[in-house]
């Protein structure tokens, strides 16, 4: 039985060291927001940003998912922000340039001498070549809740251009969502670099949504939007979801071992694509009234 999936259609990066972004959390329909202390963040505003995030989670009542993306424990802010992401208690933090599970130990070790309440997720980055080759050992570790694409990056190591189609980075990309799925985790796709062309971001969502992915990583509220269209179940997906339960249903009842819909014959697991599809556009209703 496949259980309600958390909705990350659409997880919006924010600079933590801009305030006037900070206070617009409520009022973007994002799923899930990263408030970055790492690569957004030049180092003499890391502390500004450290303390603006921080409070930023606390205080956030969007009933969205808040995460704090930290620096890395071996440079200079990465012991602070584990203290100050302790107090402020978001739902994850996101662990950048993640080799193994030895990385997650360490930030859970130093999550747990700051104080931090147990239910804090790990969301490790996938963004260098041993974090690919590590996948499936970074996924199955207990905390990891969320698998995030670091394509960025990860076209930088491999020395591989970030062109339309990221064909030098589809078999990467897809090694990392068969970690996920065969951990039971959630994963998000990279960013999309050019704001400037919306056809291009809206392949890109498409290819990242074929792949298995549950969402996008964006690095702009504009791009939120096309996200969750691409992301959310169509009404022929849903209609077909219906009707598959439906036969389901009542094949149940009249002790029937043999259903098909639409000509095919169907599975249990069909059934449960079937559950989980309604379940997407269930919670993506539920977060349109909000």
């Amino acid at each position: 039985m496949t259980t309600d999936p958390p909705l990350r259609r659409s997880v919006l990066y924010m600079p933590g060291a801009n305030a006037r972004a900070l206070a617009k959390i409520a009022t973007i329909p994002a799923d899930a927001f990263i408030l970055d202390l790492e690569d957004a963040v030049a180092p003499d505003a890391k502390d500004l940003a450290r303390d603006q995030a921080a409070a930023a989670a606390a205080s956030s009542a969007s009933g969205n998912e808040i995460a704090i993306r930290v620096n890395g424990l071996d440079t200079p802010w990465g012991p602070d922000d584990i203290v100050a992401v302790a107090g402020a208690a978001p739902s994850a933090v996101v662990v950048p340039k993640v080799s193994g599970p030895g990385d997650l130990v360490r930030v859970a070790d130093a999550l747990d001498a700051a104080g931090a309440p147990e239910q804090i997720a790990l969301w490790p980055m996938i963004e260098t070549p041993a974090g690919v080759l590590g996948a499936a050992a970074i996924a199955a570790f207990e905390r990891v809740a969320v698998l995030v694409m670091g394509t960025n990056d990860l076209a930088l190591e491999l020395r591989a251009p970030l062109r339309p189609g990221r064909a030098a980075l589809v078999p990467h990309l897809a090694a990392a969502v068969l970690a996920a799925r065969a951990a039971g985790r959630g994963i998000v796709d990279g960013v999309f670099n050019d704001l400037g062309d919306p056809e291009g971001f809206r392949a890109e969502c498409q290819q990242g949504h074929d792949l298995g992915f549950d969402g996008k990583t964006l690095i702009h509220p504009s791009q939120v939007e096309p996200a969750n269209e691409v992301w959310s179940p169509t009404e022929d997906e849903l209609a077909h979801a219906r009707r598959v339960i439906a036969a389901f249903e009542e094949a149940a009842a009249e002790g029937r071992g043999v259903i098909t819909v639409d000509g095919r014959m169907i599975e249990n697991l069909h059934v449960e694509s079937a559950r989980r599809t309604l379940a997407l556009a269930e919670g993506a209703a539920a977060r349109a009234e909000r």
